[in-house]
């Protein structure tokens, strides 16, 4: 009953925990190319990898017979005994997951030495090898991966959206290259260039990824120990997202994930964020021997066992207090001197002021019953104000007992209230309903109502735009821009007179007429977050998130009180809209707090 399984189906297999998606394929093979030692490397896709995923260096190349046995399962050009995987400073080894690749897609490699004076043309197909020939080749190494998942229909089926799949490409892309600045990298996708990295320091190479903006944003961290280095960057408190795109760890060159060291960050930030739900950047870079960490624990290797784990974690959180203690010492100083007064300057010879005396009685004592004859700052009986006991007429008096106002006149008190609702700290509103009392979140009542807006605005094409006096261009990162391209219809519908100006880069012409003002680069970072977080096969679920999104934004974050006859309207318009009950993003409006909850609340104490 037990067989062997045969050699084709055990690398389906294999491939399945390596290869998961496009992304994957485009990581095992840059992080070769710079094992190779490359100094410049291309990666080229065509729909997001589906069809092509071609990865070209300059890196040492391989000779006929490496190229060969590249393909064979457990080849490797790094390890020669059990020690050595205890002292691996590499990503991997040449030909790492090229098994892997080749059992679920066909591959084309083109390779050469600098010694060599011709090279090896390598065809791969379904894990075989038909043809090696010799060929006119430039030195390093050009992989082509065509037909991923051709054979394994299941597998391709599930893929996602080009969008989301090329967003994954993107981040593996980003993770190697922000580990080698030294190294030249471009991506291509779709013949559009989306990244052209020059060799530059880490921190250019972070802006030119991230983008200029965050030029300003970041702050230098750097500790030197027996037990590890930490060097990078981290983002200043108000440059915090509600996204975590810009939180990166490494070490030894080598991307990974770490809630554990990631809380290390967070509580180095405590109460400097102006929010609990935005995280901030950080680029953070460890170095420590290899022998004192394990990276075999997860087959893609994002998880990584660290032998000094709490020290390390006590290390990061100095370092990174350390740094923003520093950043708040020297803040940049910008006085309002609007309205202040003006300081005199004193010339020589100028008659020098003189301390103004102040008179008093030493006699005057304010617990004698008569000390009229003494106290020089008596208030003359005609100025008192003879109606000032009318002050606390209508209030609520103390029972001489005990300190609890009476039923009575606590009653008094709550039918002078004109209206039916109470505002709580600009937040809640709290009005009473048949069976207790119900509890309106304001923000997300206003998200609501805004939502239920733009939606009807799109399902009815109406697209009044107000143009604007002066142009705003907008530059984003490639992946964002392609994200947004996508959505131009949709924007139009509701008044976003945007166009593409290149180079990754909008122009806002005009904005919606019948649509609340909004901060413009807010709303493009939430919509850009919601965008990267859903898939968008689907029209309906593109505007869904659009509306969403806007909505959001236009809400605001703001705590502020509303009149009564604002708060009176906000209920109003809520409980007219066709879901009252929960925001756009599936959070109650509502809560009622019934009778019995308050019954109990009351006989506990």
């Amino acid at each position: 009953m037990i067989q062997l399984l045969p050699d084709h189906i055990a690398n389906q297999i294999a491939a399945g925990e390596v290869i998961q998606r496009p992304a994957s394929v485009t990581k095992e093979l840059v992080e070769n190319a710079v094992d190779a030692g490359a100094a410049s490397i291309t990666v080229i896709t065509v729909d997001a990898g589906r069809t092509l995923i071609q990865v070209v260096d300059n890196g040492c190349g391989m000779n006929v017979m490496d190229a060969r046995m590249a393909f064979e399962r457990h080849a490797t050009s790094k390890i020669l005994e059990f020690d050595d995987l205890q002292e691996l400073n590499t990503f991997g080894f040449r030909g790492e997951a090229l098994a892997s690749v080749a059992a679920v897609a066909e591959i084309l490699m083109l390779t050469r030495r600098s010694e060599d004076e011709v090279g090896t043309q390598l065809h791969s197909l379904a894990g075989e090898i038909p043809q090696q020939t010799a060929a006119a080749a430039a030195v390093g190494t050009s992989i082509s991966v065509k037909n991923l998942f051709y054979n394994i229909p299941a597998r391709r089926k599930f893929l996602k959206s080009d969008s989301a799949e090329l967003r994954h490409i993107v981040n593996e892309f980003m993770r190697v290259a922000l580990c080698h600045p030294e190294v030249e990298m471009k991506l291509t996708h779709n013949t559009q260039e989306l990244y052209h990295l020059p060799v530059s320091n880490l921190r250019q190479r972070i802006v030119n990824i991230m983008g200029k903006a965050i030029n300003q944003q970041l702050i230098d961290i750097h500790v030197e120990t027996s037990v590890v280095n930490i060097h990078g960057f981290i983002g200043k408190p108000d440059s915090a997202k509600r996204n975590n795109n810009q939180q990166f760890f490494f070490v030894n060159n080598r991307y990974f994930r770490s809630p554990y060291f990631q809380k290390a960050v967070t509580t180095a930030y405590d109460r400097l964020l102006a929010s609990s739900d935005i995280v901030p950047s950080f680029f953070v870079y460890f170095e420590l021997p290899p022998a004192n960490i394990d990276v075999n624990i997860h087959p893609a290797k994002i998880e990584i066992k660290f032998e000094d784990e709490q020290v390390i974690f006590q290390m990061l959180n100095a370092a990174i207090r350390e740094a923003l203690a520093k950043y708040a010492v020297a803040p940049s100083i910008d006085f309002d001197t609007e309205g202040a007064p003006e300081i005199p300057v004193i010339h020589r010879g100028m008659p020098m002021p003189v301390a103004p005396k102040i008179n008093f009685d030493p006699k005057f004592n304010p617990f004698e019953e008569n000390t009229e004859q003494h106290s020089s700052f008596r208030v003359p009986n005609d100025k008192v104000d003879k109606n000032w006991p009318k002050l606390y007429e209508g209030l609520p008096r103390l029972s001489p007992d005990k300190e609890t106002f009476s039923s009575q006149e606590f009653n008094s008190q709550l039918s002078t209230l004109n209206s039916q609702f109470i505002q709580l700290r600009g937040k809640y509103l709290l009005t009473p309903v048949k069976s207790g009392v119900m509890v309106i979140d304001i923000r997300r009542a206003r998200q609501r109502i805004y939502y239920e807006q733009y939606i009807r605005l799109l399902a009815n094409h109406q697209h009044e735009s107000q143009q604007q006096i002066f142009a705003e261009t907008i530059t984003l990162k490639p992946e964002d821009y392609l994200l947004l391209e996508g959505i131009f219809d949709e924007l139009q519908l509701l008044g976003y007179d945007i166009s593409a100006f290149g180079n990754n880069t909008i122009v806002i012409n005009g904005l919606p007429a019948n649509i609340p003002l909004v901060d413009i680069h807010e709303w493009l970072d939430e919509l850009l977050v919601e965008l990267h977080e859903a898939t968008l096969n689907l029209k309906e679920k593109r505007q869904n998130i659009l509306a969403a999104s806007l909505a959001k934004t236009a809400a605001g974050h703001a705590v502020e009180a509303l009149n009564p006859e604002e708060a009176q309207a906000l209920i109003d318009t809520l409980f007219a809209c066709e879901n009252p009950a929960i925001c756009p993003s599936g959070k109650p409006v509502t809560h009622i707090i019934s009778i019995e909850e308050l019954d109990k609340k009351l006989l506990k104490n």
